[in-house]
């Protein structure tokens, strides 16, 4: 366990699990706490071991958002308020654009600056009563941290002006039914239902988990024929790859495959 002030890595096994550290602001945001998450983010993608990243926040709250002293004091009013928003998109699109999968663990307040770190990230799983949402138009603020580029692609506009314009809360069940996140779980169940989730993405050739997530990041972003193209070059990968190799071997020989990462 690596211990800082306000973010917390451990590195358990093939899982890197990151955790908030602000419980005292419900794990809000600070520029400290984004230049250190950016770090870890680094680091655990630069680590060959590590297979999946799994962010939640410690006392069984994700984050309520970006620190509202901290903004008011620092920010709010000033020729450098452009600067929190840069260094937000910065953080979450590395999160983003990250090759190691990522998975969000919803409990309490994922709101604000909480809402953006989720769907920056791959996948989600949330505790039924977790309550999750934009929030920014409540306090007349804007996120600027992904939701006008992340959240049409995930739910639709329809259901993104929803969550935008309104500033409703939703449980964990009901981001499920929202097409928002992945799963929810009971809060006693929420551990159980992480794992058996994260054991789905371990297992698999970290290789082409990179293939893979890169091109299904650019699916939306091109037209059909400069993706057929990736898509071809994809394939050549795959194949020539030695896992691909290892995928095929294994399968005929009735036997777990045996991933180099290549």
């Amino acid at each position: 366990m690596v211990d800082t002030d306000h973010v917390l890595l451990e590195k358990d096994g093939d899982v890197a699990r990151v955790w908030l550290n602000r419980p005292h602001k419900k794990n809000a945001v600070t520029v400290e706490l984004l230049h250190r998450l950016d770090e870890i983010i680094k680091e655990v993608d630069e680590d060959p071991e590590l297979k999946v990243l799994v962010l939640r926040g410690v006392q069984n709250q994700f984050c309520s958002g970006f620190d509202l002293d901290e903004l008011l004091s620092d920010f709010i009013g000033t020729t450098t308020a452009m600067d929190v928003a840069v260094l937000s998109a910065q953080v979450c699109d590395r999160l983003y654009s990250m090759n190691t999968p990522s998975v969000a663990v919803l409990e309490g307040y994922v709101t604000a600056g909480g809402f953006e770190l989720m769907i920056s990230c791959d996948f989600a799983i949330a505790s039924d009563d977790a309550k999750i949402g934009d929030f920014h138009i409540r306090r007349a603020l804007f996120g600027g941290a992904g939701p006008i580029y992340r959240l049409p692609r995930m739910i639709g506009l329809r259901k993104t002006k929803e969550l935008m314009l309104t500033g409703k809360l939703l449980s964990g069940q009901e981001a499920k039914d929202f097409d928002l996140i992945n799963d929810s779980a009971p809060a006693e169940e929420l551990d159980q239902r992480v794992e058996e989730f994260i054991g789905t993405l371990t297992d698999k050739s970290p290789f082409m988990m990179k293939l893979t997530k890169m091109a299904i990041n650019q699916g939306l972003d091109a037209d059909v024929k400069s993706l057929m193209i990736m898509e071809h070059l994809a394939v050549g990968n795959a194949l020539q790859s030695e896992d691909g190799k290892e995928g095929v071997q294994a399968f005929l020989q009735k036997r777990e495959p045996k991933w180099v990462g290549r």
